[in-house]
């Protein structure tokens, strides 16, 4: 890694996932790391890793190569870019920001083009898998570059993934996030409306879960989501939440519109979205969807 010790490294947004990926780029490049979050408390356990701390977002910009964000949305990444004072108005030319959130595609777009009359480039690289992932170094990240921008920042994000996929220009990479998390959501329907059927009709669910992991059933959501959250009826807060997950799949509900594409199995995962929410289920891991679909609360 020694050809990115020479660049600084600003990070904003230091989260569930922030806190890990800036610990593992602060260890592993062993390059100035600048960083700049509302809460205190992840900056003091960064600060044993050399991480330092900034009083505010702009002056991350002000003082770093390439920036990263973490944030909680494309609207909060918007709001940060284009407020006064925002990441727009530090901007400079030569400087790359990697947006590591999940957001809108036409955010995406728009924002790059408003960094790009700056001179400055802006990069889509949504992250996928757990807090676990993020901690080890082992996530995936989805880019949406040119092929000479992604080959720069590729050393970076190896930091912190171990799958790295240039989706095509950018905004393509919030594509693949956000399908990816439609797909994920569609199948943890279908495991839960099984669980609910096989163990009506008097089925043990750990033998149905079991056997559909042997078959063409057989799938991530299955040994992940169902396996170690519908079958033990473990649905903790400070996980992927119910809230989280239906932000996501909006912008996937968004770009079936936009592609004229009739995604009614979308749409039957945010209706139980919203059912959990309405339940007083939203701060819950979002596979709590299966409890409802069970017929229970």
């Amino acid at each position: 890694m020694s050809n990115t010790t020479s660049q600084v490294i600003g990070f904003i947004g230091l989260g569930v996932m922030g806190e890990p990926i800036c610990r593992n780029l602060a260890v592993k490049t062993g390059a100035r790391v600048i960083a700049h979050d509302l809460d205190a408390a992840p900056l003091q356990r960064l600060a044993a890793h050399g991480v330092q701390a900034a009083p505010s977002a702009a002056a991350v910009m002000q003082a770093a190569d390439v920036v990263f964000l973490s944030l909680p949305s494309g609207e909060v990444v918007a709001q940060l870019c284009r407020q006064d004072g925002g990441l727009l108005a530090s901007a400079r030319a030569g400087q790359t920001i990697v947006d590591l959130s999940t957001s809108p595609v036409d955010t995406t777009r728009a924002l790059a083009g408003e960094f790009a009359a700056l001179g400055a480039r802006f990069v889509d690289a949504p992250v996928a898998r757990t807090r676990a992932a993020a901690e080890a170094g082992t996530l995936a990240v989805m880019v949406g570059a040119a092929p000479e921008v992604f080959e720069a920042v590729k050393p970076l994000i190896a930091t912190f993934a171990s799958d790295i996929a240039l989706c095509g220009p950018v905004g393509c990479g919030q594509v693949l996030k956000i399908l990816n998390n439609m797909v994920l959501f569609e199948t943890v329907v279908a495991v839960s409306e099984a669980k609910a059927i096989g163990e009506k009709a008097g089925v043990d669910p750990n033998v149905l879960f079991d056997t559909l992991s042997k078959g063409s059933a057989d799938s991530f959501a299955l040994r992940n989501h169902g396996m170690k959250a519908v079958l033990p009826g473990e649905f903790p807060e400070r996980a992927f939440s119910v809230l989280y997950a239906r932000k996501d799949l909006k912008y996937a509900l968004q770009l079936a519109r936009d592609a004229g594409v009739d995604a009614r199995g979308a749409a039957v995962v945010d209706a139980w979205f919203q059912q959990a929410i309405d339940s007083g289920l939203g701060e819950k891991y979002h596979p709590v969807i299966s409890r409802l679909i069970a017929g229970q609360r």
